[in-house]
């Protein structure tokens, strides 16, 4: 099956999460996608897993997710032969795309102004920590520092004011801040249909971060004054608060239509009288004594499990959401219904998909990422190399 970016060439010279990211959904959609790796360990992302901490499992899963759909070519840019066949792949390419650090990026023949020079229609997507100007754009980032410390997040998404900072998953940061990689790319893809000509065109963990936190951010910069955040047993909503259950589960409510739903809220815990007290009555009156509101909730909430409220409150039409464990994540019925969760080409292995689509454009069923430098003798066939320029380049170390 072909997709909607059949025909497209992307050369991806990315490494770990987020730029990467950005070329397997180009491939999602059918763009000819060619993973440029270094000779003998490859991209480090490919060992992440094996880092303490990281779940155990029999498959690269972290691989699996962020470079399918691609093909693979070992290539020592650090060569001069390595750098010619880049440049020769880059000749009728459409796409470029790194997140090396700008600093040698010139060293290793793949900066804007070389690349550019060789494809005036190629669209070069830059991806970095930090931006790429200011005294900081030299500076190394990953999701955990540029995204999610520096933008505030990981001060702010904390259970109470004081906590210690707030840890991130990993690919946190790096998944979303790709997907508007992906959106400079297509953008850029558009502007060159009306002009003919490519583009410079990035984004940055900094401006992802920002972006993400962006309803707090914007706050700051009109000098709002912010609250300490409370104790859970304290929140300043009880209608927009988790519960535990009696099996241990947690559910979130999010009854934001409150003189609507508190009165289906007190039905549902047995418990009408609520209504008519007076601490509850509106949602000022709520508010100033939501201490006592979450008490009431917490006792009501522990006498049952989480299945059967969630069945009570479906049956109701309450706003709520079960707090999924990763096993429920993975078994997630409406995901898989929604393609959310979609398997491997011939396989029953599953994965995550892009998270959108085009009607009338069927993505192309997700393969599985290539082994370091798979692909190279047909990579480098299809760019005009024959077998002994190609035993040549081994011989020099260029192509593994």
């Amino acid at each position: 099956m072909t997709g909607i970016l059949e025909g497209l060439k992307v050369i991806d010279c990315g490494s770990f999460i987020a730029a990467p990211v950005a070329g397997s959904v180009l491939g999602d959609f059918g763009a000819n996608v060619i993973k440029i790796e270094p000779p003998g360990m490859g991209d480090a992302y490919r060992h992440v897993t094996r880092n303490p901490g990281m779940p155990k499992s029999e498959h690269n899963y972290a691989w699996l997710l962020d470079n399918r759909n691609k093909r693979g070519l070992a290539l020592n840019l650090a060569s001069p032969e390595g750098q010619e066949v880049l440049h020769k792949l880059i000749g009728d390419a459409d796409v470029f795309i790194t997140n090396q650090p700008l600093a040698i990026r010139k060293k290793l023949g793949i900066d804007y102004e070389t690349l550019s020079a060789l494809n005036g229609r190629l669209i070069y997507a830059s991806f970095t920590g930090y931006g790429e100007t200011g005294s900081e754009s030299g500076k190394p980032g990953f999701d955990l520092t540029a995204y999610w410390a520096r933008s505030g997040l990981m001060d702010q998404v904390v259970p109470n004011a004081g906590a210690t900072p707030a840890r991130a998953l990993s690919g946190m940061g790096d998944h979303p801040s790709g997907i508007s990689l992906f959106a400079a790319i297509m953008l850029a893809l558009y502007q060159r249909e009306k002009t003919g000509s490519g583009a410079h065109v990035g984004s940055s963990l900094i401006a992802n971060g920002m972006w993400a936190n962006g309803v707090w951010t914007q706050a700051a910069l009109c000098g709002a004054t912010f609250q300490p955040r409370p104790p859970r047993e304290h929140s300043f909503n009880a209608l927009s608060c988790y519960y535990q259950c009696r099996d241990g589960g947690w559910l979130l409510l999010a009854l934001v239509n409150e003189d609507k739903h508190f009165p289906i809220l007190a039905k549902c815990i047995g418990n009408e009288g609520l209504v008519a007290d007076p601490r509850f009555t509106d949602r000022a009156s709520r508010s100033k004594n939501s201490r006592d509101l979450i008490a009431i909730l917490d006792a009501a909430f522990a006498a049952r499990d989480s299945a059967d409220w969630q069945a009570l409150f479906r049956e109701n039409g309450l706003v709520f959401e079960a707090v999924s464990t990763m096993d429920q994540v993975a078994s997630d019925q409406q995901a898989l219904a929604a393609e959310v969760l979609i398997p491997f080409e011939g396989d029953t292995l599953m994965t995550v998909n892009s998270p959108f689509f085009v009607t009338g454009s069927r993505k192309v069923p997700p393969r599985k990422p290539p082994a370091l430098g798979e692909h190279s003798d047909q990579i480098l066939r299809e760019a005009g190399y024959n077998d002994a320029m190609i035993a040549q380049l081994r011989e020099k170390k260029a192509v593994a």
